[in-house]
């Protein structure tokens, strides 16, 4: 399979958040959960991504979880477990399982052949309403399980869709 470069992925992941805006815009409108406008998009990307499968919040590798090592906001999660449990012996679990297992990841789309190790594309998605930011996670992720691309999303809300225009595409879609 021939290897695709930076602007050709571009230009499909536009295509698909085109068709997602002409077809899909009401989701915004009334402010949807994410999960349902990341399942509309991945509908979309599909069609521009045949040659591979699409999928939402996927965590598998092969057969086994998805798991990579924590990163800065997910270490302040686990941070606050370890201090809620009550005994040596809960917080040793605590963190034997994170040093043995890694922490569990559901990306919000994949893109992807399923069963085997090639991993394509990997998106997170906010919506304009959200500040938190999935930048940290998406270059754990290249780096952890070796994506060829990572790309944040962010969907206008709350009266946003109004004023999005042709150059809010960039803003909206960043490859990391």
């Amino acid at each position: 399979m021939r290897r695709m470069l930076e602007e050709e992925v571009r230009e499909r992941i536009v295509s698909a958040y085109r068709m997602f805006l002409k077809n899909d815009s009401h989701l915004l409108e009334v402010n949807a959960n994410e999960r349902s406008l990341t399942h509309k998009l991945a509908e979309y990307l599909q069609i521009v991504f045949p040659e591979y499968h699409v999928d939402c919040e996927y965590n598998r590798i092969m057969t086994s979880p998805k798991t990579i090592l924590p990163w800065d906001k997910k270490l302040n999660k686990l941070t606050k477990e370890l201090e809620n449990q009550t005994t040596t012996e809960e917080r040793k679990k605590v963190l034997e399982n994170i040093l043995t297992n890694g922490v569990s990841v559901y990306p919000d789309i994949i893109i992807h052949h399923r069963g085997t190790g090639d991993n394509f594309l990997v998106i997170e998605a906010k919506k304009t309403n959200n500040s938190e930011n999935d930048e940290d996670k998406l270059f754990v992720y290249k780096r952890d399980l070796h994506y060829q691309f990572a790309v944040f999303i962010q969907f206008p809300v709350e009266n946003r869709l109004e004023e999005f225009s042709e150059n809010d595409f960039a803003d909206s879609i960043r490859f990391l």
